[in-house]
């Protein structure tokens, strides 16, 4: 089966195969046609399984290829907006607009994507100028709302995406605000990872005779990957990487930062310690990304360093070893970073550096999958046991872990064990609407706190 057997344009399907995808993953297949067919869904699938392109896709088949979609000239017209994703966290919400600007790069739609923690007046902006499908965090979509700044009255399809996350921390209260700000003739996709009663009580509210589907995560921590995690000082991750390399004579290494200034970053330096290495993140053109992953497949490269996003066409049978240079925002992107070892029967090793600051990003991976990672000090980088946590930066420049974005309803810390600001985790602190969780918070609307963000999601 292909993208282009379901339906999807030669545009959509173009802009697919640019990111090393030929085929669909079970829940695309079963997905796409459902949705293009324009009944609700209710669909079942963890992060891992492809299912924001389950839903990423068929909408822009659906918008590019209607009447008002055909009438579009270009990207900067006038429009209204008619898709809205509501996500839990602003690191996911960041990652679904990079998927739709990318699958739709040849399409004359467009996308942006809003959450708290960073400036309002730029999304204002962003939202004035219109946008065919918006992603968003519930706070700060309240905060536009609240504010004129967002018109939800033309929307034509509503996602919730991570839907059991969103009620974990506490939105359901803002997801029934939204709802009543939205037409009642809609089509409506909602993603869960489980079906607790409270997101059954939800699917009957929200959804209208909806097709079901229900898919195992793609890539788990099987028993054929061997994890293991080195502490070690926040200082000493470039030197111990090296050493590992050197020392373990490994020939094809694939390695994840967090950050594309990162990824460049530490391309240099292990240049320096004449390990061969290159990078592909969004900054990279598509010729760029081609020819590393190229040489990193059939074993001229030796080191291909990569975010998140930028990774997620990377598929190589037997890659022997995944290295967590920086842990994910996001815990079950670990399980899908180490998922691209050990295929096919082959063993794989996963190897995590881990940092003070990390330190509960890494609890948090290991309450995921249920197990404790062996921990192995290397002799020569020994971690200080007296060093103090720092705020991690998130991709969109803001201090705070993802992760723990939201929290418990009413907390006031984030996940990385300091006070959690207005430009922690999804930007929206305990208490709700973008309001100052304490003294570091910053302003009402929540853009005093996280530092300067982009207007747009981070191209990872």
């Amino acid at each position: 089966m292909s993208f282009s057997t379901l339906g999807l344009s030669d545009a959509i399907v173009r802009a697919v195969t640019e990111q090393g995808y030929t085929s669909p993953t079970p829940i695309q297949a079963q997905a796409i046609p459902m949705v293009l067919n324009g009944g609700d869904l209710l669909a079942g699938a963890q992060t891992g399984t492809g299912k924001t392109a389950g839903f990423t896709l068929p909408i822009l088949q659906l918008l590019s290829t209607d009447k008002i979609g055909a009438q579009l000239k270009n990207k900067t017209a006038p429009r209204a907006i008619r898709a809205l994703v509501l996500t839990p966290t602003r690191e996911l919400a960041a990652q679904v607009e990079e998927s739709v600007r990318l699958y739709g790069k040849y399409t004359n739609l467009n996308s942006a994507v809003i959450f708290g923690g960073v400036g309002i007046n730029p999304q204002i902006k962003l939202l004035k100028q219109g946008v065919d499908i918006l992603v968003a965090t519930p706070g700060r979509l309240l905060d536009h709302a609240g504010q004129g700044t967002v018109d939800l009255s033309k929307i034509e399809i509503l996602i919730l995406d991570e839907a059991d996350r969103m009620l974990d921390m506490g939105f359901i209260h803002d997801i029934k605000k939204v709802l009543a700000l939205l037409p009642p003739k809609r089509q409506n996709l909602l993603f869960s990872a489980t079906f607790s009663d409270e997101i059954k009580a939800l699917a009957d509210r929200l959804l209208n005779n909806p097709q079901s589907i229900e898919v195992a995560r793609r890539n788990s921590t099987v028993e054929v990957i061997a994890q293991k995690i080195h502490p070690v000082d926040r200082d000493k991750k470039h030197p111990m990487l090296a050493h590992l390399i050197k020392e373990n004579n490994w020939h094809q290494v694939l390695v994840f930062t967090r950050t594309k200034h990162g990824a460049n970053k530490l391309v240099e330096q292990l240049g320096k310690d004449g390990i061969g290495a290159m990078a592909i993140h969004g900054n990279k053109s598509q010729s760029a990304r081609t020819k590393a992953l190229s040489e990193f497949k059939d074993g001229s490269l030796q080191v291909l360093v990569a975010t998140d996003i930028a990774a997620r066409g990377i598929d190589i049978d037997q890659l022997p070893h995944v290295v967590n240079y920086d842990l994910p925002n996001v815990p079950e992107d670990y399980v899908h970073r180490i998922g691209r070892t050990g295929r096919a029967g082959a063993t794989g090793e996963a190897v995590s550096l881990v940092c003070v600051d990390e330190h509960q990003m890494l609890k948090d991976i290991e309450r995921l999958i249920k197990q404790t990672l062996p921990r192995h000090v290397i002799p020569g980088f020994e971690p200080d046991l007296n060093a103090k946590a720092q705020p991690i930066q998130l991709r969109s420049g803001a201090p705070g872990h993802a992760n723990r974005g939201g929290g418990r309803p009413g907390g006031n810390r984030g996940g990385n064990g300091q006070p959690r600001s207005a430009g922690a985790g999804n930007g929206r602190p305990a208490g709700g609407g973008g309001r100052p969780a304490n003294a570091n918070g910053g302003s009402r609307n929540g853009n005093g706190g996280g530092g300067r963000g982009p207007r747009t999601a981070s191209r990872g």
